[in-house]
């Protein structure tokens, strides 16, 4: 962060110093043409002074004197010379270097000198001399005209003064990107010691130490990330309690059923039973381990499918009808009334958690539904309501839109008031007068992860008529998506 600040406030201004600097150097330079300009100029006002005429009126000659005062001014430096010269009235050489090139110009129409003065850029003998030029007016008794001064200086002066100025800057510009970096490296040290003081509360925290971090004094930037990473942390903690929990249960509830089957494969080999007696027990055994199994994977997969996010809008009719034409068998086995009244509805959900809803609350229904009983399953539209739904369990909120409600209505013996609490509790089981011999296990601890991470609610209760109870009414309510997002 603070070499990436550094960058991004450093390169921009050095290079706005850049330019600053080139600018500065070029009104150095004016500036010193600007006061050495003078000089020349009142250099070339001093010769012009002293010019004068002679000669008889037919043919008058000028003549240039130099006095000492006019060359004065630059003797104070030897790094610079100083070339002059006069030309008369027609373009002759009157005075100075011969060699010194003419000028060809003209005056400006405004200049800032009170004079008809000229400056400009030219090189004599392979160097760059800096030029002022005087057109003098001349009168005498017997003639008049302009005399032309040029007076030339080279530029050893002017740039020593623009370099000076140039150098002044640049360490004072110098001292400025000092003072930003370390302002910029003080203010970064400052302001990342919340990051910092996070970093190491973080590195000293043990393993498996998934408590929230605390954000309380970070700045408000910082917030955002650290509630982010509490929210990562804590569905990292609802996985690895989930899988612990899976790890713990299937530790605890594999053992059993496997040292049975261990048993009774002894006995087996012993002869103590007849072998096809022993084949079935062992059946039996192989047959709950398996159906076990499956329901602890199905309670694990709830898990992944919560972690994967959100889900596909399905038509649960479609889903009920498949499953229920799969468990067809089992119903025709006990000779139930059945009847499936759905209408298209669709629900935002993965396939597999509505067939394995469908699947456990209906298996549930047909297992203690008595032989040739009716048995109901139906599917409709409930507008928006308030409050929460009556029942065992209420997995979410209430929903603010319509719901789509499954009740499966069986005539079983229902449930027990002792026994409703932990009905959906794994591997809860109910006696012989509530539930089957063989007991809820985990299909209605599935069923409930499965419509909380669905955003429903499940409920089961009892359906009494008469004050007596003839059978358990079993809803799901999920939440209807109209017009899904594509």
């Amino acid at each position: 962060m603070r070499a990436r600040l550094l960058l991004g406030i450093g390169l921009p201004v050095g290079l706005l110093l850049a330019l600053n600097t080139a600018s500065i150097y070029r009104q150095a330079l004016h500036s010193a043409d600007i006061a050495y300009d003078r000089t020349l100029l009142a250099s070339a006002k001093a010769i012009g002074e002293l010019l004068t005429v002679t000669g008889p009126d037919g043919a008058p000659r000028l003549l240039a004197q130099v006095p000492y005062a006019a060359l004065e001014a630059f003797e104070a430096d030897n790094r610079s010379r100083m070339y002059y010269r006069v030309t008369g009235f027609q373009g002759e050489h009157v005075s100075g270097f011969d060699d010194l090139p003419v000028w060809r110009g003209r005056i400006p129409d405004r200049g800032i000198y009170a004079a008809l003065v000229d400056f400009y850029d030219d090189h004599y003998r392979g160097q760059p001399v800096r030029v002022a030029v005087l057109l003098q007016p001349v009168a005498s008794s017997v003639t008049q005209g302009t005399a032309t001064i040029q007076v030339a200086e080279t530029l050893e002066l002017r740039q020593t003064l623009a370099r000076q100025m140039l150098l002044d800057t640049l360490w004072r510009q110098a001292l400025l990107m000092a003072v930003i970096a370390a302002v910029v490296a003080a203010v970064v040290h400052w302001v990342t010691r919340p990051v910092r003081r996070l970093s190491a509360a973080i590195v000293a925290r043990s393993a498996g130490d998934l408590r929230p971090l605390d954000g309380a004094d970070a700045p408000r930037e910082l917030r955002p990330l650290v509630e982010a990473s509490n929210d990562a942390l804590q569905r990292q903690a609802r996985l690895l309690a989930h899988q612990k929990r899976f790890v713990r249960d299937a530790s605890h509830q594999l053992r059993t059923p496997l040292a049975v089957l261990r048993v009774q494969v002894q006995s087996a080999l012993r002869g103590d039973l007849p072998a096809r007696e022993a084949l079935a027990e062992i059946g039996h055994t192989v047959e709950g381990a398996t159906r076990l199994a499956n329901q602890m994977l199905a309670l694990a997969k709830v898990e992944q499918l919560r972690q994967q996010g959100d889900a596909p809008v399905l038509d649960w009719a479609g889903v009920l009808r498949e499953v229920a034409l799969d468990l067809a068998p089992l119903i025709a086995a006990r000779n139930l009334d059945f009847e499936l009244d759905v209408a298209p509805l669709p629900v935002r959900a993965h396939d597999w958690s509505l067939r394995e809803l469908a699947r456990n609350l209906l298996h549930n229904a047909i297992r203690v539904s008595p032989e040739g009983a009716p048995l109901t399953v139906r599917l409709t539209r409930e507008p928006a309501r308030a409050g929460p739904a009556t029942g065992i369990a209420s997995a979410a909120a209430p929903t603010t839109g319509d719901t789509a409600v499954l009740a499966i209505l069986d005539h079983g013996p229902g449930i027990a008031d002792a026994l409703r609490p932990r009905l959906t509790q794994p591997f809860a089981r109910g006696d012989a007068d509530v539930v089957a011999a063989d007991g809820a296990g985990l299909g209605l601890a599935i069923c409930r992860e499965i419509v909380a991470s669905l955003g429903g609610q499940l409920a089961l209760d009892n359906r009494v008529v008469d004050g007596r109870i003839c059978g358990l009414a079993a809803s799901v309510r999920l939440p209807i998506v109209d017009n899904p997002a594509p």
